[in-house]
């Protein structure tokens, strides 16, 4: 009974049903918030800029009940004027001057009624209100009430936002105060969507580099050798240094900058300094174990060796992380596109002068929250099946007699089985970190809110530490329950179960190996979230204000090691599929005609 328990099985049947259907649930509850998001947000106002009547620039535009000057064609103008730019105040986070679409900003300063008449005439950018005719500019006895007070100074557009900004000094100090006043106004939730927004093409260019160094690593450990691993040793090393030390003197730069008004660049001052201790803690550990192991980094180039065969006779190993990154990358654009959604979501109402206002809805907060434990999950889930996948075309390779003779389509039969059978298991076990996960997020958080204790920070910043050994534990334990699975077809607990059991009375003869080789990918993750991470603080850096840039930088680091991780698991999948199949073949068998090994000679 024991030989037939650990052999890939003919009959299987569905495991973790349960946890499939409370998944689909879930799901079902992420597609009504999705549904509602689009319905009411209007993701657009944020980032093109809207008129004082409800009319979103550089689009066309739906009315809103009782504002007669809603529901405009704007797709010619898309940018934002204040018709009183040099008197700007704030009330309740809106500014309290009216503001047009216009095509162009008055890049000269305008004097006159008749200066405004002739630069719409020239231009076709219209500064007074929209029912005002150009013609009537110096006609009408409340022209001075529907144009913009004069003189009109001088403006370009801005990136941010599309906002026509006044260049001459005393009316942009205005400017900037009132801007200032309402970004530092914004709750921490719109400032981060700002600050995604504005840097939204950056994080899509280091999304592409993370993804560029992924690559570059696969094909590098495709064909490893021991020049090699001292060559990505060195870069690694000369990474964490270099991102240590821009980052302490980035802190110390801003610091003493004496323009720090904002509280975006007050944050960012607080989280670079949280990234200066983070990443030097990380150098120091990583420097110290690459200078222990050292000598034994000749294992992980055999172990790699060995990894490559195996690939070698599954060649479409290596495109199943394609297919995962295009999965995630799909998933993170509908998550994104929601968020925004989610952070615009309002009623259109009039007021008495036909002037539009957003309310914003109850119960966003809780649906973002909700909606980042489907970013986790999901992202988890879809590794989970990667994993899976992997695991199971190495356990059709490695327990078949005849290897003159393998599977045809390992890798298709692992993806039937998985979606036939097993996604209730990658379901559980992408759930289980996810739950250590939301801990760490409100462990951050509250962290945040008592910065200014120590002791309790001190406290926070070691029960941190406690959480991510537990998942990194937790992950390695998933990662074997999942090759189990594979084996046996069994629930993911009875998987864990027996995978506990049979690396127990192994782990003296695999655990070092595995290690190694664990350790040289982590490396390897290491090098592409540090050289993206210090593109993207060169980027960054070049747009301090009004960004909230650190949270972007921090979605960029996650992509980075998502995608690294993404692609690098072929070979840590792979690996410890491989030694677990070897500790079963071991276990159940002898060598003898009776009981032959499994395993191929040429893999030893």
């Amino acid at each position: 009974s024991e030989l037939q328990e650990w052999r890939p099985v003919a009959y299987r049947k569905c495991t973790d049903t349960l946890w499939l259907l409370l998944f689909c649930l879930f799901w079902a509850g992420l597609m009504f918030i999705s549904g509602y998001a689009v319905v009411a947000g209007a993701a657009e106002r944020l980032v093109l800029g809207y008129d004082s009547f409800g009319n979103i620039c550089g689009r066309k535009n739906t009315p809103v009940e009782g504002a007669n000057l809603s529901g405009l064609d704007m797709t010619n103008k898309k940018y934002v004027f204040f018709l009183n730019s040099c008197s700007l105040e704030i009330q309740s986070l809106r500014i309290s001057s009216l503001s047009l679409c216009v095509s162009s900003c008055p890049q000269e300063q305008l004097n006159s009624l008749e200066d405004l008449q002739s630069f719409a005439r020239n231009n076709g950018s219209f500064l007074c209100i929209y029912n005002l005719n150009v013609s009537n500019y110096t006609l009408n006895p409340k022209a001075a009430q529907l144009c913009p007070t004069l003189p009109v100074p001088p403006s370009k557009s801005f990136p941010l936002f599309n906002r026509c900004v006044p260049q001459n000094p005393e009316c942009y100090s205005k400017y900037a105060s009132v801007l200032i006043s309402m970004v530092n106004e914004m709750d921490v939730f719109h400032r981060i969507l700002s600050g995604i927004l504005a840097g939204r093409d950056t994080v899509i260019g280091l999304s592409v580099l993370a993804l560029a160094f992924s690559l570059i690593l696969v094909l590098a450990f495709r064909f490893i050798q021991t020049l090699l691993i001292h060559t990505l040793i060195a870069l690694v090393v000369f990474g964490l240094l270099f991102i240590s030390g821009v980052l302490w003197w980035l802190h110390y730069d801003y610091r003493n900058d004496p323009s720090t008004e904002l509280e975006t660049e007050k944050e960012n001052v607080k989280f670079l300094l949280g990234y200066a201790i983070f990443s030097t803690i990380v150098t120091v550990v990583l420097l110290s174990l690459i200078f222990v192991l050292r000598k034994r980094l000749q294992f992980a180039v055999q172990l790699f060796r060995i990894v490559d065969k195996i690939i070698g006779r599954i060649p479409f190993l290596l495109f199943q992380p394609l297919w995962t990154f295009l999965i995630l990358t799909v998933f993170w654009v509908f998550w994104v596109a929601v968020l925004l959604s989610l952070g615009t979501a309002g009623t259109a109402e009039s007021t008495s002068g036909g002037q539009v206002e957003y309310r914003a809805l109850s119960g966003i907060c809780y649906m973002a929250w909700y909606h980042f434990v489907g970013l986790i999950w999901t992202s988890e889930f879809i590794l989970a099946c990667q994993q899976m996948v992997i695991a199971g075309a190495v356990v059709t390779c490695y327990f078949n007699r005849n290897k003159n003779n393998p599977s045809p389509h390992p890798v298709l039969s692992s993806i039937s089985v998985l979606f036939c059978y097993h996604l209730g298991t990658a379901v559980k076990g992408s759930f289980l970190i996810t739950i250590l996960r939301i801990p760490r997020i409100v462990l951050l958080y509250l962290s945040n809110i008592l910065n200014q204790k120590k002791n309790a920070k001190c406290l926070f910043s070691c029960c941190f530490c406690c959480v991510c050994c537990q998942e990194s534990c937790l992950r390695y334990f998933n990662q074997h329950a999942y090759t189990t699975t594979a084996i046996n077809g069994t629930n993911f607990c009875t998987s864990a179960k027996d995978a506990v059991c049979i690396l127990a009375r192994n782990s003296a003869k695999l655990a070092s190996i595995s290690c190694l080789g664990d350790f040289l990918l982590f490396l390897g993750k290491v090098f592409v979230v540090c050289f993206t991470f210090f593109g993207g603080l060169m980027a960054f850096n070049y747009h301090r204000e009004l960004q909230a840039w650190v949270v972007p930088l921090l979605l960029v680091g996650f992509f980075a090691y998502v995608m690294s991780h993404s692609f690098l698991s072929v070979f840590e999948v792979t690996a410890d599929a491989m030694f677990l199949c070897f500790a079963i073949d071991m276990e159940t068998n002898d060598g003898t005609a009776e009981k032959p090994y499994f395993v191929d000679q040429e893999l030893l």
